[in-house]
C-alpha cells in the first residue's frame, strides 16, 4: 500500500506547503470522581459545575461520578491541551474533598448497586439519557459504566479538501476518504493500543464475584503480563451482541443504513430485560442497539448534530465532518490524561490513514481487524506477539516500525517546528523498547513497589489533585467563562423542563420516527 501513500503525499507536499497546518481538533475525556479514601463517589453532580445536561464543557457520561470534560475546538495541540487542563483544573476547584481518579480502569468498587446512573433532571430529553445509561447497566453490567477514557476528535481543513480533490479526481472527496480513513485505523489502529494503552491491570474488586483468567499481584490486583490496555479488550464493552452486528465502512450510505438497522432490529436477550417494567423504563428499546452511540468501535465518523437530530440524520444530511478516535486510555502519570505528544503522533497517525490507500472490507476483514486489537490489548507487549495482515501472520514490532516510518512521513506535513516528528520519534523509541509505553511502566511499577493497582492509582490521583490546586493557575478570563457556563447551564435545564408539553412515551416515538 506504500506506493499510493508515497505518491499522494508528494503530491499533496507540491500543491500546497503544510496543508494541514490549520487542522481542528478537540478532545473528550473521561474521570471518576471518588472519594478522599478512594472509594467510588456517591454525591451527586456537584452543583459548581451546573448542569451535566446543558454545560457545554463539563458534563457526565454512564455513571453520575463519571465527569466528561469536553473542550471546544482548537487550531493548535497547545491550546487543546491548555483547556484540557484547565478544565480539571476548575473541577477541583469544586470537589472539595473528592479526587479525580487517574487511571481508566476504576478504583475499588462495592457491588453494583453502588454505582449510581448519571442524572440529567426529569426534562424528556435528560430522562431519555438516563434510561439509555440504565438500559447499558442490564446488558453489560454497571461496572463497565466505570471505565473512563480518552475521545480524540479531528478534522483536516476544508483547504485540504479543495486540493486534495484534484489528487484523487474527485471534486467532493470528504466523506469517501474520511471513511477510507476509518477503515485504516481499523487496520493499524492497533498501534495505539500498543503506543498508548495504560490499563494492563486493575482492581479486583471490577470483577465482582467473576474469577478471571488472569494472575494476581498483590492480592487485589489482576494483571496480565503483556497487555496494554485491558479497558479495550474483551474486558470492556464487549459482548456477543455487539461482536455480531456489522457496520460497513466502504460507504457512507451503507453505514447509515447499517447502522439505522441495527437500532431498529430486535434482540431476544434484550426482550427478556423488557422496556417497560412494573411502570419504569430500563432501556429505551429492546433492539440490538438502542441508540447510534450504543454502538462501541474504536473510531467513528461524525458530524455535528442540530438540537434533536440524531448522528445518522446528521450525517445523511451534511456527510462526515470529523472523525472521533476512541481507543485512547488516560495515562495516568500525566494530570489531564494525555500529552503534546500522545496529541501529535495521533494527528500525525490518522493524516497518514487518510493518504494511504485503503481497500474496501468485507467480514472477514473486520474480523481480522477486531482480532488483531484484542490480541494487542492483551499481549501487545509479548516479544514474540504476531498479527494477521490479510491473512498472513506478521511480528508486531515488524509492522510497528513500517506504520512508524510512514507516519514520520506525514509529520512533516503537519508543521515546520520538528514537534510532530519529535512526537513520531518518541514513539519510534516504544516499538523498539517496549518498556517505555506506558503499561509497562504501570506494571513495572507495580512490582518494584509490591503495591496494588489501587494503591498506584490512588497515589497519582493525590498528585495531580494537589499539581491543579496548588501548583497550575488557571487565567482568569478562562476561570470567568467556565463560571459562566456553569450558571447558564442550570438555567438552559430549567428551560428544557419548563418547555416540555408532550409524555416521555410520545418523545420517544418522535425521536426514533425522525429522518
Amino acid at each position: 500500500m506504500s506506493k499510493v501513500f508515497n505518491k499522494r503525499l508528494d503530491a499533496v507536499a507540491r500543491k500546497m506547503s503544510q496543508p494541514c497546518r490549520d487542522c481542528v481538533r478537540g478532545v473528550e475525556k473521561e474521570s471518576l470522581r471518588v472519594t478522599a479514601d478512594g472509594q467510588l463517589a456517591q454525591t451527586t453532580h456537584p452543583a459548581g459545575l451546573g448542569s451535566a445536561l446543558t454545560n457545554a464543557y463539563i458534563t457526565t457520561d454512564f455513571s453520575e461520578a463519571l465527569l466528561e470534560f469536553v473542550t471546544p475546538t482548537f487550531d493548535s495541540v497547545d491550546h487543546a491541551l491548555m483547556r484540557v487542563n484547565d478544565l480539571h483544573q476548575f473541577v477541583h476547584s469544586k470537589l472539595g474533598d473528592e479526587l479525580l481518579w487517574a487511571s481508566s480502569m476504576p478504583c475499588v468498587l462495592a457491588g453494583k448497586d453502588t454505582i449510581p446512573l448519571a442524572r440529567y433532571g426529569s426534562s424528556n430529553v435528560g430522562t431519555m439519557k438516563t434510561v439509555y445509561r440504565r438500559g447499558l447497566g442490564y446488558r453489560y453490567g454497571r461496572p463497565m459504566q466505570t471505565i473512563a477514557g480518552v475521545h480524540y476528535n479531528f478534522s483536516v481543513p476544508t483547504s485540504f479538501w479543495d486540493m486534495y480533490g484534484e489528487i484523487v479526481g474527485n471534486d467532493d472527496p470528504r466523506s469517501e476518504h474520511y471513511l477510507g480513513l476509518v477503515r485504516n485505523f481499523r487496520r493499524f489502529g492497533w498501534i495505539i493500543l500498543y503506543l498508548f494503552g495504560a490499563s494492563p491491570a486493575l482492581c479486583r474488586s471490577f470483577a465482582g464475584d467473576r474469577e478471571l483468567n488472569m494472575p494476581l499481584m498483590n492480592g487485589d490486583t489482576y494483571y496480565s503480563e503483556y497487555a496494554t490496555s485491558l479497558r479495550m479488550s474483551d474486558l470492556g464493552y464487549n459482548n456477543k451482541n455487539q461482536s455480531r452486528i456489522r457496520i460497513s465502512l466502504n460507504d457512507l450510505d451503507e453505514y447509515i443504513r447499517d447502522l439505522s438497522a441495527a437500532i431498529h432490529t430486535p434482540e431476544p436477550d434484550y426482550e427478556e430485560i423488557g422496556v417497560v417494567v412494573d411502570g419504569k423504563y430500563r432501556q429505551l428499546n429492546a433492539n440490538l442497539l438502542q441508540i447510534e452511540n450504543e454502538y462501541y468501535s474504536a473510531i467513528r465518523p461524525k458530524r455535528v448534530a442540530r438540537s434533536g437530530e440524531r448522528p445518522t440524520a446528521a450525517l445523511r444530511r451534511g456527510g462526515i465532518e470529523y472523525i472521533e478516535i476512541r481507543s485512547l486510555d488516560c495515562n495516568l502519570y500525566e494530570p489531564s490524561g494525555l500529552c503534546a505528544d500522545t496529541m501529535r503522533f495521533i494527528e500525525a497517525f490518522l493524516v497518514y490513514c487518510l493518504l494511504e490507500e485503503s481497500p474496501f472490507v468485507d467480514d472477514a476483514a473486520l474480523d481480522e481487524m477486531t482480532a488483531n486489537q484484542l490480541t494487542v490489548a492483551r499481549q501487545g507487549r509479548d516479544p514474540a506477539c504476531e498479527l494477521s495482515n490479510n491473512g498472513e501472520r506478521v511480528r508486531l514490532r515488524d509492522w510497528a516500525a513500517g506504520i512508524i516510518g510512514n507516519v514520520e512521513k506525514a509529520a512533516a506535513l503537519m508543521d515546520d517546528t520538528g514537534r510532530y516528528t519529535d512526537a513520531v520519534s518518541v514513539m519510534r523509541s516504544r516499538v523498539e523498547d517496549a518498556s517505555l509505553t506506558p503499561s509497562a511502566r504501570i506494571l513495572a511499577d507495580l512490582q518494584r513497589e509490591g503495591t496494588s493497582f489501587f494503591e498506584l492509582a490512588m497515589q497519582q490521583s493525590r498528585d495531580h489533585a494537589r499539581f491543579y490546586r496548588e501548583e497550575r493557575r488557571i487565567e482568569p478570563d478562562v476561570n470567568a467563562i467556565l463560571e459562566r457556563e456553569a450558571r447558564e447551564s442550570v438555567r438552559r435545564r430549567a428551560d428544557i423542563e419548563a418547555a416540555d408539553t408532550i409524555s416521555f412515551e410520545a418523545y420517544l416515538d418522535n425521536y426514533f420516527s425522525a429522518d
